[in-house]
């Protein structure tokens, strides 16, 4: 197994990581509701479960 023979420095250390940066999730806001959800996402508005603008699931009907 190969062993570096000398250390690596700060800077060359650095210039590796320049690309790890934390993201800001992409944030949509729906025609119907006008609720703003995660992209791609599910979200509960009003008891009613919404994907891409239509109801998928509503707690007041399976109850």
């Amino acid at each position: 197994m190969a062993h570096p023979k000398r250390r690596q420095s700060k800077t060359r250390r650095d210039k590796r990581r320049t690309h790890y940066k934390a993201e800001v999730p992409t944030i949509a806001i729906c025609n119907v509701t006008g609720e703003a959800h995660l992209w791609h996402r599910a979200y509960w508005h009003e008891d009613k479960l919404y994907y891409k603008g239509k109801v998928v699931l509503d707690k007041q009907a399976t109850a």
